[in-house]
């Protein structure tokens, strides 16, 4: 297992696609997106990171990037969000997202 960045800020802040899933541990749609999170990163590999938040336990995350509802996925690059959408969303459609912005900063 390689070495992890130290904070979140320098994983967003990196050159390699980030995929963040703001969750709650108690969100029935949240756990509908598990295996598809499971799904998109078998898919689309070393590309992409992704990264589960807890908006129970990381409130001022939530707060920072205006998480108003669960799940909310966000793609982040170079600091910057790419795309985001709440509610579960289809692993096709997520890993068509994700191939969309791959190679676009590189």
């Amino acid at each position: 297992m390689s070495a992890q960045p130290k904070t979140f800020q320098e994983l967003i802040n990196g050159e390699t696609l980030v995929l963040v899933d703001f969750f709650a541990t108690w969100c029935g749609p949240c756990k509908m997106m598990q295996p598809i999170l499971e799904d998109t990163a078998r898919q689309v590999g070393d590309r992409l990171k992704i990264v589960k938040v807890d908006v129970d336990r990381n409130p001022l995350a939530a707060s920072t990037f205006q998480v108003r509802g669960v799940p909310t996925l966000v793609l982040f690059q170079k600091g910057k969000i790419l795309w985001r959408e709440s509610g579960v969303v289809p692993a096709h459609h997520l890993v068509k997202v994700i191939e969309s912005h791959l190679g676009v900063n590189a």
